[in-house]
């Protein structure tokens, strides 16, 4: 008698195995080994919507992780990140994964300058899983764009995905065309907060914090209509002071003055070659649009998270963090007009002294 495995009933344990090969094929780049995991799991029985969620996407959490400690390299996180996605596309054109679209349109996509487009595509397959008729526009998609499309398909919500804070500018102003033409929005990623509070500041109809709870919205109702006799930006009186505007377009010039002044106050740059510099430009660059991006969310919280984890993935890398304070109190400086980005910086300075207590190193 022949017992066939095709069909075995899937646990939790299948899931782990599934994602423990599928990782072992991504980090040795190895692309068909990658999508037979996937394609395998799907013949042995396992519900698509749990490989795209509990394989796929957990192991591309871990290539996140494994990136911030410093276990692989930039080039190697792109790479895993590409097989990854290929993954999405094998399990897409199994058979069983066809389904007829028996519910409503969604348009998915990221918001402008959002290039983490993994996130938003699983959401989408998800969506496509359960019925719903999909519009996956992809990464970094401007909001003039967005409008176009949404005005020639006629979807009944939108949503928008964005991992990096940012972005939340362009979030908000995507979420405010989209709602001006009177198109609901969901939103998700990590920009938005652990609990959302973002999303609901910036005055989305949902937020979602992972695809399974998205899909659950959508299914269990509508989302609500927006109004479209206001435009929601500005619902944000914090923007009246100028503040973000005045340091969103003064990057360039704040980096410049930084940088210069940073080779007094930390004596080591006079030591640093070019690549050192120019990765030294680009730090303080992140450190001006998160600042920015606090101004504009109006939440210390969001700048003060962004200098910490600065601060462990320069450890992770063995590179010194004694520049971050000196830094921050030279950014200080010269926007010492501005009480609120100072305020924001003050903090930031003190979570660094924190952080370098807790870590045992010097501030």
């Amino acid at each position: 008698m022949s017992t066939s495995t095709s069909h075995r009933f899937p646990t939790p344990t299948h899931t782990r195995e599934a994602a423990g090969q599928l990782w072992d094929a991504a980090a040795a780049r190895d692309e068909q080994a990658a999508t037979d995991v996937v394609l395998r799991a799907l013949d042995e029985g396992l519900d698509p919507e749990s490989v795209l969620l509990d394989v796929i996407a957990k192991v591309q959490v871990r290539v996140g992780e494994e990136w911030a400690a410093n276990h692989i390299s930039v080039a190697q996180e792109h790479a895993m990140t590409a097989i990854n996605e290929r993954a999405v596309t094998a399990l897409v054109l199994h058979p069983t994964t066809r389904r007829t679209p028996s519910r409503g349109r969604i348009t998915v996509a990221c918001v402008d300058g959002e290039w983490h487009a993994l996130p938003a595509r699983l959401l989408a397959e998800v969506l496509r899983l359960r019925g719903w008729q999909v519009d996956y526009l992809g990464a970094q998609v401007p909001a003039p764009h967005l409008i176009a499309h949404l005005h020639t398909t006629k979807a009944d919500a939108v949503a928008l995905s964005s991992s990096i804070p940012t972005r939340l500018p362009a979030a908000h102003a995507a979420m405010t065309a989209c709602q001006a033409i009177g198109v609901p929005v969901l939103v998700g990623g990590a920009a938005f907060g652990p609990d959302g509070r973002y999303a609901q500041l910036l005055g989305a109809q949902a937020w979602a914090p992972d695809a399974h709870a998205a899909a659950d919205r959508l299914a269990r109702a509508p989302l609500p209509r927006p109004r479209t006799d206001h435009q929601q930006v500005d619902d944000l009186p914090h923007l009246a002071d100028q503040e973000y505007t005045l340091v969103a377009r003064s990057n360039a010039s704040l980096v410049r003055t930084v940088l210069l002044g940073l080779q007094d106050a930390f004596p080591a740059m006079h030591a640093y070659d070019d690549m050192q510099r120019e990765r030294t430009a680009e730090d303080l660059a992140h450190i001006v649009e998160f600042l920015a991006a606090a101004l504009y969310i109006g939440d210390e919280d969001l700048f003060t998270g962004f200098i910490t984890w600065t601060a462990r993935i320069l450890q992770a890398r063995k590179v010194p963090t004694q520049s971050l304070p000196p830094a921050l109190n030279l950014l200080a400086r010269e926007l010492k007009d501005f009480p609120r980005a100072a305020r924001i910086l003050q903090h930031g300075i003190q979570a660094l002294t924190t952080h370098h207590t807790a870590a045992g190193t010097p501030a």
